[in-house]
C-alpha cells in the first residue's frame, strides 16, 4: 500500500483512532446482547473464575473508556465541520443541526428496533448543545467539561453514600425472576423482542441521561478544542501534554480501571459498586485521553501498518455500529440465533473479534469504490443539503 500525503496520513489516524474505539464499543455492547443478567448482578451461570475475570478485564480496560474516546472524536470532527463549512461559504449551524437531526432518527430507530443500549440519541441531543458552546472561549468551554465529570462522579458518589446510610435488602431471587423475563423476552417471537426492548428502554434512559450524557458531552468539548487547536496534526508540538496525559491517564485511570474490574469480580454492596461507578466518571475521561495520547504517535511510527488497518472502520464508523447491533441482536434475540444466555464469556469476546476483524476487511472492500458509508453518505446529504458523490476520494478533511 503506497504511503499517503503526510496531512492525509493524519487524517487516517484519527479515522484508525475511531476504528479502535469501535472494538471497544462492540466488547462491551455484546456483553448486553449475550447475557439476561448485564445491570442486574454476576451471571449465576458463569461464576467459573475464567468467565469472571474475563468480565473484569473487559470492565477494566474497555467499559466506560471507548465510548468517552468516540466521543473525543465525535468533538474532533466537529471541529473538521466547522472548517468545511467555511470552506464551502455555507452558514455552519444549519448544517449541523441537519445531521444532527438525522443522527437523532437513526438513533431513535436504532434503540427501538436493534438496543436499547443507543448512544447516537445521546449524542445528537448533547450535540445540539456543543452547537450551543461551540461559541464559547475555549476556557469556557474546558472549564464546562471539567465541571460535567465532576458534577456526574459527585452525584453518584451521592447515590452510593444514600445506598450505605439506608441499604436495600438483597433480592436475589427477584433479580433471577427479571433475568429470566429478559431472557423469554428477547429469545421469543420478534413481537416479543420489540416489546422487551421497549420496556428496557424505559429503564435504560434514566443511565444514559445521568451518566453517558453529561460525560459524552464534556469529551465532546475536550474534543472541539484539540480539533481547534489541530493537536493531530501537530504532534511534536504537543508532546509535553501529550506525556502529561499519558501520565495522569495511566496514573489515575488505571487504578481506577482495575477497581471497576474488580467489583465484577468480587461485588460487595450497591454502595460500593456506585462509589466505584464515581470514581470511574471522574477517571475514565483521561484514561480515554491517554488510550489517545499513546496510540496516535504510535500510528506515525511503528503502528503505521495497524493504523491503515483499522482506519476504513473508522471512516464508516457510524454504518459499522449499526451493523455491529444488527448482527448481535440477529445471533442473541429472537430475530435469529437466540443465543442468549447460552454462550460462555470466552465465546462472547471471540463473537466480537471475528465480527470487528470483518468489518474491517469489509470496510476496506467497500471503501475501494465508494467515498462513504451508506450511513454517512446519508448523513453528508443531511449536512450539505445536497447528493454527495458517490466514487472514491482522496482523504480531506471535511469528512
Amino acid at each position: 500500500m503506497n504511503a499517503l500525503p503526510r496531512a492525509a496520513a493524519r487524517i487516517e489516524h484519527l479515522d484508525a483512532l475511531r476504528g479502535l474505539a469501535l472494538l471497544g464499543i462492540v466488547l462491551v455492547n455484546i456483553g448486553v446482547f449475550a447475557s439476561p443478567w448485564w445491570g442486574l448482578g454476576p451471571d449465576p451461570a458463569q461464576a467459573g473464575p475464567l468467565d469472571r475475570a474475563l468480565d473484569a478485564l473487559i470492565a477494566a480496560v474497555f467499559e466506560m473508556k471507548f465510548y468517552l474516546l468516540f466521543s473525543f472524536l465525535f468533538g474532533y470532527s466537529f471541529s473538521l465541520q466547522q472548517t468545511a463549512a467555511e470552506r464551502a461559504g455555507q452558514a455552519f449551524a444549519p448544517r449541523m443541526g441537519r445531521r444532527l437531526l438525522g443522527l437523532w432518527i437513526v438513533g431513535a430507530l436504532h434503540a427501538t428496533l436493534l438496543f436499547h443500549g443507543d448512544i447516537l440519541t445521546t449524542y445528537a441531543a448533547m450535540g445540539a448543545l456543543l452547537l450551543a458552546l461551540s461559541r464559547a472561549s475555549e476556557r469556557a468551554q474546558l472549564r464546562i467539561a471539567h465541571v460535567l465529570i465532576a458534577a456526574t462522579a459527585l452525584g453518584w458518589a451521592a447515590l452510593g453514600a444514600l445506598a450505605w446510610i439506608d441499604p436495600a435488602p438483597a433480592d436475589a431471587a427477584g433479580a433471577a425472576a427479571q433475568a429470566q423475563a429478559i431472557w423469554r423476552g428477547f429469545t421469543g417471537s420478534p413481537a416479543q423482542v420489540l416489546a422487551v426492548r421497549w420496556n428496557e428502554l424505559a429503564n435504560t434512559w434514566p443511565i444514559l441521561l445521568l451518566l453517558q450524557a453529561p460525560c459524552a458531552l464534556a469529551m465532546f468539548l475536550y474534543g472541539l478544542v484539540a480539533g481547534r487547536r489541530k493537536i493531530a496534526a501537530h504532534l511534536h508540538d504537543y508532546r509535553p501534554l501529550l506525556r502529561r496525559l499519558r501520565i495522569a491517564g495511566l496514573g489515575f485511570g488505571a487504578p481506577a480501571a482495575l477497581a471497576l474490574g474488580a467489583n465484577a469480580l468480587w461485588p460487595v454492596s450497591d454502595a460500593v459498586e456506585l462509589w466505584v461507578l464515581a470514581l470511574s466518571v471522574s477517571t475514565a475521561p483521561l484514561l480515554s485521553l491517554a488510550y489517545a495520547a499513546l496510540a496516535l504517535p504510535w500510528f506515525e511510527r511503528g503502528g503505521a501498518r495497524i493504523a491503515r488497518w483499522l482506519a476504513p472502520a473508522g471512516r464508516m464508523a457510524l454504518s459499522n455500529y449499526l451493523l455491529q447491533s444488527a448482527v448481535l441482536a440477529w445471533s442473541f434475540t429472537g430475530y435469529g440465533l437466540g443465543w442468549m444466555g447460552r454462550l460462555t464469556p470466552a465465546a462472547v469476546a471471540a463473537i466480537a473479534l471475528v465480527l470487528f476483524v470483518a468489518q474491517t476487511w469489509l470496510s476496506y472492500a467497500w471503501l475501494r469504490r465508494y467515498a462513504y458509508g451508506p450511513l454517512e453518505w446519508l448523513l453528508r446529504a443531511l449536512t450539505i443539503g445536497a447528493w454527495p458523490r458517490s466514487q472514491r476520494p482522496a482523504y480531506d478533511a471535511s469528512r
